[in-house]
């Protein structure tokens, strides 16, 4: 995707064949900045921090992460201590630990002194296998927008999103926002309704600064809007992403997805969920009794950052001093509600079966 007319990833190799870059996306959309990640310390306190933040991105960072540890010592005991700080930098989304599983078992059948060697490659190749799966999920959920459309001949397609799953949690392309840009770069007539996204704001930060970029037309919504919006007929359809889908279709995404997918359930609105193979936790089957949801600090419930009216970005208290707060990341949706899967190799019902006929290595290997 492009800035200012220059195409970017969310994260790249620097010159220096070692350190890597990333778009700071607690600076957007005020500010456009660059992270330099120098060390493995780097990228766990970029993922803690959400400087990067979306399941696929958390997955690359990670691997980079690792590789950046190998580089500085390549011995087992140095791996598996790096690899077990990467993994509890953020606990949901499982991409993270596929990543990390991924590499790490690449470099334990690697002679050390090749091990940095293979491990900044392999993170490339993660990083651009994940825009492939990315593509291919923009195909798949393009087909379905452009289903929808003749329903809509006065008007554009009407999609609600929650959080920002476009190319800002991905490398590029993105999960549920992929299909958006393909149907409208296919000529069809769109028109996003963009969550907000409490309390981070993800959606009227990192979405409405994407669609910006893209010229997609879109409205920025507080989070309880998409249900009135639903009951009188302005959703043709919902795509979200997610953060981990267990192999039996249960999908857990960011906080308030849920209450989503049951206004959509009650009003007859298509409800999918766009994820790449990586996001699937074949290990599991029962999201709400075996994910572990992250419940980050109260400050970002009590506070809230924003531009002045002078240009400055300030972080001012939205809460009374000594109320408390609660901050769940993520909840959980039963496969029940979701419309279907849409993959890099196709849209499917949200149910073991469909899942494990499209990625018959994966369910079997798990």
């Amino acid at each position: 995707m492009k800035i200012n007319g220059r195409h970017y990833r969310t994260i790249w190799l620097n010159p220096d064949g070692r350190s890597v870059e990333v778009i700071d996306q607690s600076k957007l959309p005020h500010s456009f900045e660059t992270q330099t990640l120098s060390s493995f310390g780097d990228a766990v306190e970029a993922i803690k921090n959400m400087i990067v933040r979306g399941a696929p991105l958390i997955g690359v960072t990670g691997a980079y992460g690792l590789a950046l540890a190998v580089a500085d010592d390549p011995a087992d005991n140095a791996i598996e201590a790096a690899y077990a700080e990467l993994l509890g930098s953020r606990p949901t989304a499982v991409n993270l630990r596929w990543a990390l599983d991924r590499l790490r078992d690449r470099l334990f059948s690697t002679p050390p002194p090749m091990r940095r060697t293979l491990a900044y490659s392999e993170a490339a190749a993660i990083a651009d296998d994940d825009i492939q799966a990315c593509h291919a999920i923009g195909e798949y959920g393009a087909a379905l927008i452009s289903a929808a459309a003749p329903r809509c001949p006065d008007r554009p397609v009407n999609i609600l999103t929650h959080c920002n799953a476009g190319w800002l949690a991905a490398v590029d392309w993105g999960t549920a926002l992929a299909p958006i840009y393909k149907a409208a770069r296919a000529g069809v007539a769109v028109h996003v309704w963009v969550d907000e996204t409490r309390p981070r704001n993800q959606g009227a930060s990192l979405t409405a600064f994407e669609l910006l970029g893209e010229a997609i037309p879109h409205t920025i919504i507080a989070d309880n809007t998409g249900g009135h919006l639903m009951q009188h007929g302005l959703v043709d359809l919902c795509i979200v992403g997610s953060d981990r889908t267990t192999r039996a279709g249960d999908v857990c995404n960011k906080i308030g997805t849920y209450l989503k997918a049951l206004a959509a359930h009650d009003n007859s609105v298509p409800f999918y969920v766009a994820l790449p193979s990586s996001t699937i936790d074949w290990r599991i089957s029962d999201g709400l009794r075996e994910i572990r949801i992250e419940e980050r600090d109260q400050s970002e419930v009590t506070h809230i950052c924003g531009r002045t009216e002078r240009g400055e970005t300030a972080r001012v208290r939205l809460t009374p001093h000594g109320s408390p707060a609660r901050n769940f990341g993520f909840d959980v949706t039963p496969a029940r509600l979701v419309s279907a899967l849409i993959t890099e190799r196709g849209a499917c019902a949200a149910n073991e079966a469909a899942l494990q006929s499209l990625f018959p290595n994966l369910a079997n290997s798990a």
